[in-house]
Parts: C-alpha cells; sequence; structure tokens
C-alpha cells in the first residue's frame, strides 16, 4: 500500500471547470464580456433568420461615426474609440475631466453562409444594429409536403 499526498480540495478541477463553462458563450468560446483588461465590453444579442444575422450591439452614448466595423475572410469586427475632452473654468481654477471608451468584439461568421456585400449597420438610440444577409442559395425554404399515395 502507498501514500499519495493530496492538497487540501479533493476535487479541484470541478469549480474551475463550471466557472470556465458559465462563463463563455455557448457557441464562441473565445469571447466573454471581459477584455484582456477586465474591462467590459458590450452585450450582443444575435438572432437567426431564413434570411439573415441580426446583430444588437447595446453602445449608449456613442455616435456612427465612432464605429469600425471590418469583415476579414469570415471574421466580423466590431469596434468603437472615443475620447471626450471637457473643459470648464470655475472660480480661480480649470477643472478638466477626460473620458475615453473603446472596446472591440469578434465574432466567426459562418464559412459560406453569408452574403459580405450586403452586411448594413445603422446605430439608434443607443444600440448598433448589424443585418448580415444570408446567401440565396443557403436560405431555408418552405418545407416541402409530400402528399401519400
Amino acid at each position: 500500500m502507498s501514500l499519495i499526498k493530496r492538497s487540501g480540495n479533493v476535487f479541484p478541477p470541478f469549480p474551475a471547470l463550471f466557472d470556465d463553462l458559465f462563463s463563455r458563450e455557448l457557441f464562441n468560446w473565445g469571447n466573454n464580456n471581459f477584455s484582456a483588461t477586465s474591462t467590459t465590453v458590450p452585450s450582443v444579442n444575435i438572432k437567426e433568420t431564413s434570411n439573415d444575422f441580426e446583430v444588437e450591439v447595446v453602445a449608449p452614448g456613442m455616435d456612427k461615426k465612432d464605429f469600425d466595423i471590418t469583415l476579414n475572410g469570415n471574421l466580423l469586427t466590431i469596434s468603437s474609440s472615443r475620447e471626450h475632452e471637457d473643459e470648464k473654468k470655475e472660480e480661480n481654477y480649470i477643472r478638466r475631466e477626460f473620458s475615453y471608451q473603446s472596446f472591440q468584439r469578434s465574432f466567426e461568421l459562418p464559412k459560406n453562409v453569408v452574403d459580405p456585400e450586403k452586411i448594413n449597420a445603422r446605430y439608434e438610440n443607443g444600440l448598433l444594429y448589424l443585418t448580415i444577409p444570408k446567401k440565396e442559395e443557403v436560405k431555408q425554404s418552405a418545407p416541402r409536403v409530400i402528399a401519400v399515395e
């Protein structure tokens, strides 16, 4: 009989496994809502219809000129950078306040499914909307009814 030395917790990998499992997106394990510096990035909603993918990005206080959206191969990247400087004179001193906001989110689109030339984006009431149309040949058609003879 041999003795095996164990650390305090008999099952150390299980809490880490559950933390890892629930801190990632279901279909894109590389993305979460924190950047490398642990600052939050905007949350997104992604909906698939028979004709397209619809993406909503929460980004209040931004302007449409603050966004950069690129498609490189099948990698869609949404980024934003905004710097605000406000200077106010009060009594005998000057107070300066700086604000810098930036984020970047990337999503891998299904290969040979989307039509990259028809992707469009609009910004309205604090939400960035992207519509990513599917190619005609991959759009779902209505189910065919087969008659029983």
